[in-house]
């Protein structure tokens, strides 16, 4: 076979490869997710809202909804959507919300004055759009409320009653204040009301000053979820109750954008819980980021950075759930804390893992 025929057969041989390429790319779905890209979704159920030890049957009850919030989740995350990384995140922490064993949506805690005020925030990547609702009492799942503040309004934090009519004008899940009211919940306020009334204790030297005081009797129990999809966004969101016996109008991290929620295609996403005031302060799941992004920092080494060192050392509990756009995720929470209800699925085996307390996940925690 002479040259030039060899080469025409080369040639021939490119141009069909290279068609039969094209037509299976045009055969794909347009927002399909790439096959070869690790999903990953991680979830948190706060830290400190359970005492040190819980008997098998609530402990039982609290894996339960954090494996039905990851698999909600995990199931927005397969159908490969656009937003598909928002969709997964704000699936999982609707059922965060709506369950009573969570300080969110129906399990949240009560201010000084008896009422149930709700805070969430939600932002993606991508072009770091962010919503966020704060001190609503009728909005079933603050988390949806917040996104559709990102969407269709040109505003990132709606508050108090501007907030519901938002969410009534866009036709969200509405009830009465009584739908978040809970026996156990009340019983946490009263019994902080009677303390209240006390004198207080000398602060803890150890704990960090003259308000510190015992971690799991404020009752943080903060929801959150960081997630990444096949095209390869990050979103995080977070919702809470807040702290027990706050008082009315108390605005913690969970809704701020920077303290509580974070994300960035080029660093992480974050959702973190903890005493909302230091993290505020702190920046903390901007810093986290920015250490990503800037430092060139692990997201474990930027996590534990923060939450085991600035805060620990300024005195306060909390921990964080950090989630890199190559599917690294680090959950982290100081010994202030103690504990941290937690838990992820990933596209490796598509099982959810958790783990409640200080006792360890499966495997990657």
């Amino acid at each position: 076979m002479d040259l030039r025929k060899r080469s025409l057969i080369v040639a021939a041989a490119s141009i069909l490869s290279l068609a039969a390429w094209m037509f299976g790319r045009a055969e794909q779905a347009p927002n399909a997710p790439n096959p070869a890209r690790k999903l990953v979704l991680v979830i948190h159920g706060g830290e400190g809202d359970l005492p040190e030890k819980v008997s098998p049957e609530v402990e039982k009850q609290h894996k339960a909804v954090l494996e039905q919030a990851l698999r909600r989740g995990y199931a927005r995350l397969k159908e490969g959507k656009k937003g598909a990384s928002l969709d997964a995140v704000e699936a999982a922490i609707r059922v965060l919300e709506d369950s009573p064993l969570f300080n969110a949506g129906k399990g949240a805690v009560f201010t000084h004055e008896g009422r149930n005020e709700l805070d969430a925030s939600i932002m993606e990547g991508k072009d770091k759009k962010a919503g966020a609702v704060a001190g609503v009492s009728i909005v079933k799942n603050p988390i949806s409320a917040a996104r559709a503040v990102m969407e269709r309004s040109p505003h990132v934090l709606l508050v108090g009653r501007g907030a519901e009519l938002f969410a009534i004008k866009h036709k969200l899940d509405i009830v009465h204040p009584d739908y978040f009211w809970t026996q156990e919940r009340w019983d946490e306020l009263q019994e902080a009301l009677k303390k209240e009334a006390k004198p207080s204790p000398p602060a803890s030297k150890e704990r960090g000053g003259a308000d510190a005081v015992e971690p799991r009797k404020r009752h943080f129990g903060t929801v959150g979820a960081v997630a990444l999809d096949g095209e390869g966004n990050l979103a995080a969101g977070t919702s809470t109750g807040g702290m027990t016996n706050k008082w009315s109008g108390r605005v913690g991290d969970s809704p701020i954008i920077g303290a509580g929620t974070y994300a960035d295609n080029e660093a992480c996403a974050v959702s973190c819980t903890g005493w909302g005031e230091y993290f505020i302060r702190f920046a903390v799941a901007h810093d986290i980021c920015a250490r990503v992004k800037y430092a060139r920092r692990s997201v474990k080494d930027a996590a534990d950075t923060v939450v085991n060192g600035e805060l620990q050392r300024a005195g306060a509990e909390g921990g964080a759930i950090v989630l890199g756009p190559n599917g690294d995720f680090h959950v982290v929470y100081n010994r202030l804390a103690g504990q941290m209800s937690r838990g992820f699925i990933t596209s490796e085996d598509a099982l959810p893992h958790v783990a409640i307390l200080d006792k360890p996940l499966p495997k990657n925690d």
